[in-house]
């Protein structure tokens, strides 16, 4: 359990990473003749609107009903139908990506069909803002508020997945798997930042901890994470830093001590590097 937290937390401590295209998008309906086999290059998100969806996945059978949201892997095979007169749903195609690992969902069990019950509000405001896009095409910010929308189911179903409150079942007969391309790899790296980000971490210690050399190390963490094990250090600082002068109770040399910098000055060079702003003025 203890892992599954984890892994779940480098989602939120890198989402000033996270990047999220969408590709196309439509809202389709089908009647009782309906069928399809397909897989798809990036994810695919649909919510139902109307009727019911069928989904076999490996053979098993699995249905959507309205205001479900079925979410598919890249390279996922699957047939769809319905049973009912009609299905409509509104689909998504999409990537999402921390930084240069655009895979990043994929280490996580979330293919299958989220329960609209668990995920009405969410789903509520990407449904009215799909429409208002297709009405209104062409109106500015309309868009960008269906992007954020969609982010916000995504953002939702990993909150549940976090929570142990959903777990994809398209993938449930699979075995896992468990290779040095898995964020599992960097478990006892993610601890060991946490545990000594009161000084400066050098990258030959985090590969010590992980039992290789340094240069297969930071190329392996790239490969898994998207980015480098010093983006990584200074995004955890900077995030903590970040939680300190929110709660407006300690200096800007408390919080350089407390984060392992070696006076205010250099902290604050940091800080203003990443945010634009200096620690004094950031509210």
């Amino acid at each position: 359990m203890r892992t599954h937290q984890v892994n779940m937390s480098v989602i939120d401590e890198l989402s000033d990473h996270i990047t999220l295209r969408m590709s196309s998008y439509l809202e389709q309906t089908h009647d009782r003749k309906w069928f399809e086999h397909k897989s798809h290059s990036d994810y695919d998100l649909w919510l139902v609107t109307e009727g019911s969806v069928q989904i076999t996945v490996d053979g098993i059978e699995h249905t959507a009903n309205i205001g479900d949201v079925i979410f598919f892997y890249p390279d996922m095979p699957y047939m769809a139908t319905t049973t009912e007169e009609l299905c409509r749903f509104v689909y998504m195609h999409f990537d999402f990506s921390i930084a240069e690992q655009k895979r990043i969902l994929g280490e996580f069990q979330l293919p299958g069909i989220v329960p609209g019950n668990l995920i009405q509000e969410e789903t509520s405001l990407f449904a009215s803002s799909y429409r208002r896009f297709k009405q209104s095409k062409g109106t500015s910010g309309n868009p960008l508020y269906l992007k954020a929308t969609l982010l916000l189911v995504i953002a939702k179903i990993l909150e549940l997945h976090g929570q142990g409150l959903y777990t994809g079942t398209f993938l449930q007969n699979r075995k896992s798997k468990q290779n040095e391309g898995s964020l599992d790899v960097l478990q006892s790296i993610f601890q060991y930042v946490d545990a000594n980000l009161h000084r400066a971490i050098r990258i030959n210690e985090l590969a010590a901890v992980a039992g290789v050399s340094e240069k297969y190390f930071i190329s392996l963490f790239k490969k898994i994470l998207g980015i480098t094990p010093g983006q990584y250090i200074n995004q955890i600082k900077m995030n903590r830093a970040r939680d300190y002068l929110y709660e407006k109770k300690y200096t800007i040399q408390q919080i350089a001590e407390f984060l392992g910098y070696p006076d205010p000055f250099t902290f604050s060079k940091a800080f203003k590097k990443m945010y634009h702003v200096p620690p004094s003025k950031f509210e």
